[in-house]
C-alpha cells in the first residue's frame, strides 16, 4: 500500500461473514475479484442501511466500494451496490445450507490480498444455479472442484496401500488418511465410494455446470461423492463446516 495515499477501489465482491464491531460498526470480509479475499469495516452498518440495504447478507453479489488506508489492516468500506441477493428466491432450510458453505468455505480457504478468479467464477455460478435448480448439484459441484483446486481431491483410480487397480470399482476413503483402498486394506473411519459416484465425479470435472443442471438430482444422487468432497475439505482446511451438517 502507498505511504500517506488512500486508495480507493471499486470490485466485484460475494460478501462471506460479517461480525459485530464497535457500537454500530460491522466487520465484513469480502471475496472480491479485483484483490481476493479483505476485510473491512462497515461504519454504522447496525443502524442506519442506507449505504449497504440489504447488501450484507453473507453470499450476497455486489459492487464494493471501499478504501484502503496507510498502516490500517482494515479497509473503510464505503457502500455497496447489490448485484445478486440470495434472498431473490426462496430460502429454505436446505437452500441456505447451500449458501453458507459456499461462503464458510471461502471464508476459510481463500488466502488475504490474493486474486483467485477461478475460484470467483466457480462461487457465482454455483450460488446462483441455486436460485431456480436444487441445490444438490450446485453443493456437490463446488465441493468437488474446491477439493481438486485446493489440492486435496484424491486420485480414486488405484489403493495407495496395494496399487490394486480400482478403476470400474468401489473404493474406500478415510477422513483421517490420504488416498483410496480396497476393501481389503480399508483404513480407520473408512467409507465407502460407489464405482457410479466415480463415472459421476468425472462428469463433474469435464463439464460445466450449466451442462449439467439438465439432469434431475436429489439430495439421495452421489450423496456418498459429496460425502467425500466434504470431508476432504475439513481435512485441509483442519476445521468442520458447520453448513455441512444437512448436505451430507
Amino acid at each position: 500500500m502507498a505511504q500517506g495515499r488512500q486508495i480507493p477501489h471499486h470490485s466485484e465482491a460475494i460478501v462471506l461473514r460479517t461480525w459485530p464491531f464497535h457500537e454500530a460498526d460491522l466487520l465484513v470480509s469480502l471475496f472480491t475479484r479485483e484483490q481476493g479475499k479483505v476485510k473491512g469495516v462497515a461504519r454504522h452498518a447496525m443502524k442506519s442501511r442506507k449505504r449497504f440495504g440489504g447488501a450484507l447478507e453473507p453470499a450476497s453479489y455486489v459492487r464494493a466500494h471501499y478504501t484502503e488506508r496507510p498502516r490500517v489492516e482494515l479497509v473503510r468500506l464505503d457502500s455497496f451496490e447489490i448485484l445478486w441477493s440470495p434472498m431473490k428466491a426462496t430460502v429454505s432450510l436446505e437452500r441456505l445450507a447451500g449458501l453458507q458453505l459456499i461462503a464458510e468455505v471461502l471464508e476459510e480457504a481463500v488466502p488475504e490480498g490474493a486474486r483467485e478468479d477461478n475460484l470467483f467464477r466457480l462461487a457465482m455460478t454455483c450460488l446462483t444455479a441455486m436460485d431456480e435448480h436444487p441445490i444438490w448439484l450446485p453443493v456437490t459441484y463446488f465441493a468437488v472442484w474446491m477439493a481438486r483446486l485446493m489440492g486435496c481431491w484424491p486420485e480414486l483410480g488405484h489403493c495407495v496401500v496395494c496399487g490394486l487397480d480400482l478403476r470400474g470399482q468401489d473404493v474406500w476413503w478415510s477422513p483421517v488418511a490420504d488416498g483410496v483402498t480396497c476393501m481389503d486394506d480399508r483404513r480407520p473411519q473408512s467409507r465407502r465410494l460407489s464405482a457410479e459416484s466415480i463415472v459421476t465425479a468425472q462428469h463433474l470435472m469435464r463439464n460445466g455446470l450449466e451442462t449439467l443442471l439438465e439432469q434431475q438430482w436429489t439430495s439421495a444422487t452421489a450423496r456418498d461423492l459429496r460425502q467425500l468432497a466434504v470431508a476432504m475439505l475439513e481435512r485441509h482446511l483442519e476445521r468442520r463446516l458447520r453448513s455441512a451438517f444437512t448436505l451430507v
